[in-house]
């Protein structure tokens, strides 16, 4: 009787052990889950940030084009169109560049009520997309560096970076060729971003200095 208590006791320790394990086993795989979910969805999340900051540039490059054509409606349209993606960027992508991006859509603002009458001239508006294309192009490169690991956003930042590029471009001066040289260093390094491996991991603390180097001088512009 001893020994059939004895292998019972140990029938029930091993099926206790079992269920034990097998719940340890659904808690890792439910935190692996859960944990992936994550990760798609914060990717998911940048990627649709990078879809409304590229449609907030194409808006506002928009305006200036139609604006040198002559049409007054398409221009509004546009500049409006791009006003509101700044705004709403400024709240669901909200970075320091918040205020600065909110600050360059009350100046586009103010330029409405001069389009009908034809009182808005073309240098006037390009150099105030310029700077708001500057707050939207540094607000969306701080939102990829709080996001966490660079690896693998090489071409992200390649497009804020152009984005921003673009933007020195209309202001011109040595606004534009000090800035220019910080751009191209950045993009030389964070182009080794997707390439992965130990080069992808030994350039990102590289990139993440000469992003930063980048926004600092657009703080200093704005």
């Amino acid at each position: 009787m001893k020994t059939i208590r004895f292998k019972s006791g140990v029938t029930l320790l091993s099926a206790s052990f079992l269920a034990i394990t097998a719940v340890s086993a659904q808690g890792i795989t439910t935190l692996t889950q859960t944990a992936s979910l994550l990760v798609v969805n914060r990717h998911v999340v940048t990627s649709a940030n990078l879809l409304q900051d590229n449609s907030i540039i194409s808006h506002l490059d928009n305006a200036v084009a139609a604006l040198d054509k002559g049409d007054k409606s398409a221009t509004t349209q546009e500049l409006q169109a791009g006003i509101s993606g700044m705004e709403s960027a400024a709240q669901t992508q909200p970075t320091s560049f918040k205020d600065k991006l909110l600050a360059q859509a009350k100046n586009l603002k103010a330029l409405l009520p001069l389009i009908p009458n034809g009182a808005l001239g073309n240098g006037i508006l390009g150099k105030a997309v310029s700077l708001a294309k500057l707050a939207a192009g540094g607000n969306q490169l701080e939102g990829l560096l709080a996001a966490g690991s660079l690896l693998g956003k090489g071409s992200q930042l390649t497009s804020g970076l152009s984005g921003i590029g673009s933007a020195l471009s209309g202001l011109g001066g040595s606004t534009q060729s000090s800035g220019q040289s910080l751009i191209s260093s950045a993009l030389a390094t964070v182009g080794k971003l997707n390439q992965g491996g130990l080069l992808a991991k030994a350039a990102e603390p590289a990139a993440k200095t000469e992003v930063k180097g980048v926004l600092d001088f657009v703080k200093g512009v704005l």
